[in-house]
């Protein structure tokens, strides 16, 4: 699957499939060099916090393929002597379409609180029996990443995981985006680093099963050939708030099409721009 549909919460963050949100493990001790500067940039949270939960519902053509997850644990655990968001997404497929392309995935990182950038990034992939195991520990003060046996990568500052990004992007300001702006973000990911580019499209009222909400679309350009005939056939629908929550995604691929909305959400940090 395309990188760039598992940035726009299309494939992999999905569903909750019996398992704990929270699990206990050992988080990294991280080692600052002398004379290493311990500043970060901030950048201010003003659309999620903890207790958040973002429910999702996939489908595959007309396939009921799976649900997805999204959760700001109640945690509030310390990395490099800093205060982190704990965020997890786990994955499920179901019905006729877990019978034959069987998905069970798990994906979390640890967020720092002011700077919104990951200090620890976890996934467990299980995807029709082809497994990923990956612990990656971010050092953002001497701006590297520790992918584990013995392999560092150097890092930008701002640097995110394929999971923080999502987080970090719904901060951005969008109030006076225009069609055809383009917005880039940096993301670590198998061992390389990936620009996620996304494109505003307009500003559009999208009704689901939830009600109707006013919604920017946005475009995130893909890779063509693999998974998707052109550049734009991925397209995603946010709130016009503060929250900036995923409405709806849709993605036409070279074997049919993917669809996914929200059915469920609580603890948002603000209120919804919901018409109806």
């Amino acid at each position: 699957m395309n990188k760039i549909v598992l940035f726009g919460g299309l494939s992999a963050l999905a569903g909750i499939a019996g398992m704990s949100f929270t699990q206990e493990k050992e988080l990294p001790s991280i080692q600052i060099e002398d004379g290493t500067s311990k500043v970060l940039p901030m950048m201010n949270n003003n659309a999620f916090k903890r207790g958040e939960v973002l429910s999702f519902r996939m489908h595959y053509g007309i396939i009921d393929a799976g649900v997805a997850s999204l959760v700001v644990t109640e945690e509030a655990k310390e990395i490099a002597g800093r205060k982190t968001f704990h965020v997890v997404g786990l994955g499920s497929s179901k019905g006729s379409f877990d019978w034959f392309y069987k998905v069970r995935d798990r994906y979390e990182t640890y967020v720092d609180e002011e700077a919104l950038v990951p200090w620890m990034f976890v996934r467990r992939v299980n995807e029709g029996g082809y497994i990923i195991n990956q612990d990656y520990v971010f050092n953002h003060y001497n701006k590297k990443v520790n992918v584990g046996e013995g392999q560092q990568y150097d890092i930008e500052p701002n640097m995110q995981d394929m999971l923080s990004a999502f987080y970090h992007a719904r901060n951005l300001d969008l109030s006076a985006a225009k069609p055809g702006e383009m917005y880039t973000l940096n993301c670590f990911m198998d061992k390389e680093v990936w620009p996620l580019k996304i494109k505003f499209i307009a500003r559009e009222t999208v009704t689901t099963d939830l009600g109707t909400f006013k919604c920017l679309k946005f475009r995130p350009i893909v890779q063509k050939g693999r998974v998707f005939k052109k550049e734009e056939d991925l397209n995603i629908w946010i709130t016009d708030d503060k929250n900036h929550i995923p409405i709806k995604g849709q993605a036409d691929v070279l074997v049919g099409s993917i669809k996914v909305e929200l059915t469920n959400y609580s603890g948002l940090a603000n209120p919804l721009a919901k018409v109806n």
